[in-house]
């Protein structure tokens, strides 16, 4: 968003680039307000595509305040080109040079109306005085038309209404190549190329038959050796003394190098500046072409390839070697996929797209990845380093019927995220079960925030069982999503990408709040019998510089004394990069919160340094545990890892929760183990708040 004072900077750096044009404005407020409605049309349309066309009426509205210079509309476009990006660097440059081409686009064209037409004025009346006058007149009249006519910068003819030319002057013939007299005879169309003939026939047949006074348009002709010029051919219609059409004034402007800047906008609108790929905005276009059904059966191939580390690149060896990195992928990219005419194109930082229209069959797209693949893996002379860059992919290939642009670009983003998650330098293949999934998580994670805020999150409680007494001792909050179309939701299906799109500390405040609120009603209920509070936290959050006070403040809010809060930490949050323990630890002892690790014994080489930390007890989980629930027998391997982490628990004087208890076998099996406390469907279902303060009551 530009603010008003930076609007006012640019609007008088714009004046100024204007007055070095060699204007210089008179009525400084009208000006400056002037300026500043053109410069408002171009923020307009950068920042709303709903509002295109008015970058190209600001250009035209530059030429109507007589600001007409080929040097204002370069001093304005190198002014524009510098200041946009920085106050506005949330717009791609491909856009950018779009509006701005439609800028100049939009200047250009309103110059050569306003050029054409008075023009077209002057020689209009002399050919008509000249056709009109007495013996004397006619000579004098005749000589000030040849003036106009002969000394005219832009090519001129006067031509019957059947398009043939009866005069040209000699800016005509250096336009298209050939000397003035042999233009004469010859018809309009025929000084065109065949593409923009048929439009010419139109436009004359449409004057000589009275409907139009005026017609304009742009065309190419090709001269011998091959050069192309482009014209502004304008016709006019004059009429005789009864009002009947009777001949034709025609003016032609070499319009080539405007149009040649206009096409160097358009490219830079849909090809990749730095690799000169085509962009997404091209790439988009060429789906749309390749996905219509013109034979039963077409199908298209799309693939999305992402480069591994290659920010490492970046970082390490600077933004040059990774720029040469990704011109010499480009360059592979395009030079082993043109065979099998396939669109590659540049979407992003480090991703590429090929698209392959008109393919055989996934396995033979799968075939062409590969042999991409293989291609960017070959090291590389960058400077003076030797790289080699590896890539993930995800491959789409289908019928072209029943699909569209979007569906494919979705599809194959979330395919390439599963060959991200799963590894390096491997392609995943498009499967619709999996893509549904993901697609399902994609759509979660974008409604978390928003579920957060309207309250569809709440907590549900594990009661924690004490073996010896048989008494519910703690309970285990677990936060929960009541989702308007899915229904209730466990943490297991929206934790992980809580994670990934940076609300997973969020939602671990959020649940000690919330919980510790239901803990301290819990305890001015129940007295001594309350159960203590347990949350998890992640490592993650654990990391958080503002936890110990994010904590404190949250024991304050709720009023639950700190010696009722269990903290489940893990093992790797207990320990810094160096490998000692970190001071919130330290702290959070200090305070009375009581603290159990997880994941205890997943290392067990590195056990014993958890023996000085001033920690209330381990907790144990996952497939080991459930190994000991077979009712013909606990599992032999899990049971000796069990053995093992609950006997390394007892010598350092640590009591033992065990989580995902589900029967009274295993319950027994780990209690022979030395496991004091379970949790888990055999004691109860999740309950709430509520329930766990009967539940309480009724252990008692």
């Amino acid at each position: 968003m530009i603010t008003k004072v930076d609007r006012l900077e640019l609007v008088r750096r714009w004046k100024h680039e204007i007055a070095h044009a060699g204007y210089v404005p008179l009525q400084r407020s009208d000006v400056d307000d002037q300026l500043a409605d053109c410069l408002e049309h171009v923020l307009g349309e950068l920042a709303c595509p709903d509002r295109a066309g008015e970058a190209r009426q600001a250009g035209a509205d530059l030429v109507s305040l007589h600001f007409t210079s080929p040097a204002m509309l370069s001093r304005s476009l190198k002014l524009l080109a510098l200041e946009l990006p920085e106050l506005l660097p949330e717009v791609a440059p491909e856009r950018l040079f779009g509006v701005l081409g439609e800028f100049a686009g939009g200047f250009a064209g309103k110059l050569r109306e306003k050029t054409v037409d008075e023009q077209a004025l002057v020689l209009k009346h002399a050919v008509g005085h000249t056709r009109e006058a007495g013996n004397e007149a006619l000579r004098a009249s005749r000589e000030r038309f040849n003036a106009v006519f002969d000394s005219a910068a832009l090519g001129m003819a006067v031509a019957g209404i059947n398009g043939v030319i009866t005069e040209a002057n000699g800016a005509l013939g250096q336009l298209f190549g050939r000397e003035p007299g042999s233009l004469v005879g010859v018809l309009i169309t025929d000084l065109v190329d065949q593409r923009w003939r048929a439009g010419v026939t139109a436009a004359l047949a449409e004057l000589a038959a009275g409907a139009d006074e005026r017609a304009g348009l742009d065309v190419r002709r090709t001269l011998p050796d091959d050069t192309q010029v482009w014209a502004r051919v304008s016709a006019s219609l004059v009429r005789d003394a009864d009002g009947d059409p009777d001949y034709l004034v025609v003016m032609c402007e070499d319009i080539t190098h405007r149009h040649m800047l206009q096409e160097q906008f358009r490219r830079q609108n849909v090809q990749d500046p730095l690799t000169g790929l085509a962009n997404r905005t091209q790439l988009e276009s060429c789906l749309h072409a390749a996905l219509t059904p013109v034979y039963p059966g077409r199908r298209i191939g799309l693939c999305l390839f992402d480069l591994d580390g290659f920010k490492a690149v970046n970082d390490s060896l600077g933004h040059r070697v990774g720029n040469r990195l990704l011109r010499e992928v480009a360059h592979r990219l395009r030079t082993l996929a043109a065979p099998d005419s396939a669109v590659v194109a540049r979407t992003g930082g480090d991703e590429f797209a090929v698209a392959i229209p008109d393919s055989i069959d996934a396995n033979a797209v799968v075939d062409l990845v590969e042999r991409l693949l293989q291609e960017i893996a070959r090291p590389m002379g960058i400077g003076q380093h030797e790289l080699s860059a590896s890539a993930s992919v995800g491959i789409v290939e289908r019928e072209v019927l029943g699909t569209d642009a979007e569906a494919l670009l979705r599809d194959a983003d979330i395919t390439l995220y599963r060959a991200k998650r799963d590894g390096r330098a491997l392609w995943v293949l498009f499967d619709p079960e999996r893509n549904a999934r993901e697609h399902e998580n994609f759509r979660l994670a974008a409604t978390l925030p928003a579920a957060l805020q309207s309250n569809e999150l709440f907590v549900e409680y594990d009661p924690i069982l004490d073996l010896g007494t048989g008494a519910v001792v703690a309970a285990a909050a677990n936060i929960r999503w009541d989702h308007p179309e899915l229904g209730e939701l466990g943490a297991e299906r929206f934790i992980g990408f809580a994670e990934e799109i940076g609300l997973l500390t969020k939602l671990g405040a959020w649940t000690l709040e919330q919980a510790g609120g239901h803990a301290a009603r819990w305890a001015g209920e129940l007295g001594s019998r309350a159960p203590l509070l347990a949350v998890t936290l992640s490592a993650r959050h654990c990391r958080e510089p503002d936890l110990v006070r994010e904590v404190r403040d949250i024991l304050d809010r709720t009023g639950l004394p700190a010696e009722s809060l269990v903290l489940c930490l893990p093992e790797a949050a207990l320990f810094d990069h160096q490998g000692d323990p970190v001071d919130t630890v330290e702290i959070f002892a200090e305070l009375g919160i009581r603290l159990f690790v997880q994941e205890f014994g997943s290392h067990y080489s590195r056990v014993d340094r958890l023996r000085d930390l001033p920690l209330a007890g381990v907790k144990l989980d996952g497939p080991h545990i459930a190994g000991m629930a077979d009712p013909e027998g606990a599992d032999p391997l899990s049971e000796h890892l069990v053995h093992s982490a609950v006997g390394a628990a007892r010598l350092m004087g640590l009591p033992v929760l065990a989580t995902g208890v589900t029967n009274e076998r295993q319950a027994h099996r780990l209690s022979e183990l030395g496991v004091s406390m379970i949790q888990g469907p055999h004691v109860s279902d999740r309950l709430s708040a509520i329930e766990i303060g009967g539940l309480v009551q009724e252990r008692a």
